[in-house]
């Protein structure tokens, strides 16, 4: 069966995915099992998407309840009481103001941005400062203010205005900065670039920066929040709050959804007309927000116990393949091994061993299990990671 629909979604998918062969068709807590029945423990988790891993009963029970109602979506004409319950949590949660719902990531970088000129329009600032080696998302603006000419090759123009410094040097920051700057948008961990902590001195910089020429920070959180890197939010990890907080991925528990959250002077900007998403709020998508978001403590706890487990597992890995790997890094359970070789060599032979685990930028095997994952897992999982990079160390 994998053999089959590999092959009918190569015959009709746009080539645009470097897919690997198989299909997956069911799972449970931190395993998926694919279309021929073999079992996988999965590192990967929908790209930081499946928080509550596979089958949760409370994520069941919710999906029946608004299948049941017979009502999957109302539009943005009406309130609907998961979504409105969802905006709520997430507001109690965050410690923000307003939340505007999405559908996915890089909508809500849309969103962000738009935010950023509106409020600079008025006052003649019309600049947004990102970072090299970001990734925000692949719509046209959040790709502009994506810090990687690999995005960007084969679809210029970009959007004007948009300049690029350097993550962790303040510096560069401040040699951008001035009265023309509406906005700086950041991610706090950096994922496709490399899986890269911000340093907190650098976090804190960049809000006095943005408080001395009245610009909006803006925290891209759509793979590093929802309680990932051990807190319910990585600006939590630096003691400030930003403007604007992007969020996707898990926030749906594994239905599109994205937000754009607002904290004090950012939360009247929108006024109706401004901007709108038809399926954002969507009934079954708040649906299952609700569920992630009523767990969100406990998988912030589990993350921040997991996720020192795991990455004390990657430092060892580090000292005993010093030719392979060249660092370990990241927080709660984000994390990534930087490899003297290609990343992809090593995901073939996991995948061959029964693990799933994937890639962020050119050199790092990326981990982002679910959040339910246990010390039990991750043995498991580095223990085949650990024999794949033997294997290839020997050839």
């Amino acid at each position: 069966m994998n053999d089959d629909i590999v092959k009918l979604g190569k015959e009709n998918y746009m080539n645009n995915y470097a897919q690997f062969p198989i299909a997956i068709k069911s799972g449970k807590g931190v395993t998926v099992i694919d279309e021929d029945g073999k079992s996988y423990l999965d590192f990967v988790a929908g790209i930081a998407v499946n928080a509550l891993g596979y089958g949760d009963e409370d994520e069941k029970k919710a999906l029946f309840d608004v299948i049941s109602s017979g009502v999957l979506h109302t539009s943005n004409l009406y309130y609907n009481s998961h979504a409105v319950h969802a905006a709520a949590m997430l507001n109690k949660a965050a410690g923000s103001d307003a939340v505007f719902f999405c559908n996915s990531g890089a909508e809500a970088n849309e969103a962000a941005l738009k935010m950023a000129r509106k409020y600079g329009s008025a006052k003649g600032k019309t600049e947004i400062i990102s970072f090299m080696h970001s990734f925000h998302g692949r719509t046209y603006g959040a790709v502009t203010v994506t810090g990687q000419e690999k995005y960007h090759k084969g679809f210029a123009p970009m959007l004007p205005d948009v300049l690029y410094a350097e993550f962790n040097d303040l510096s560069s920051v401040e040699a951008l900065a001035s009265d023309k700057t509406a906005a700086i948008i950041v991610e706090p961990l950096q994922g496709e670039g490399g899986i890269i902590p911000a340093e907190k001195s650098f976090i804190e910089g960049l809000r006095s920066i943005c408080d001395k020429y009245d610009a909006l920070l803006v925290f891209d959180e759509v793979q590093c929040g929802m309680g990932r890197t051990g807190k319910p939010f990585c600006f939590m990890h630096y003691g400030i709050k930003p403007d604007i907080m992007t969020l996707a991925k898990a926030l749906g528990g594994g239905l599109p959804m994205g937000a754009a959250v607002a904290f004090g002077k950012a939360k009247d900007i929108f006024s109706p007309g401004d901007h709108a998403a038809t399926f954002g709020g969507n009934v079954a998508s708040a649906a299952l927000a609700e569920v992630v978001l009523s767990k969100l403590d406990e998988l912030s706890q589990n993350a921040d116990k997991m996720g020192k487990y795991l990455g004390a597992k990657l430092d060892n890995l580090k000292e005993k393949y010093p030719k392979l790997v060249s660092d370990a890094r990241g927080l709660g359970l984000m994390r990534g091994l930087d490899l003297t070789i290609p990343p992809r060599d090593v995901i073939s032979k996991c995948m061959e061993k029964g693990l799933l685990v994937c890639s962020a930028g050119y050199t790092v095997l990326r981990f982002v299990p679910p959040l339910i994952v246990t010390e039990s897992d991750i043995n498991k999982a580095v223990a085949i990671v650990d024999e794949s990079l033997a294997e290839l160390a020997s050839h």
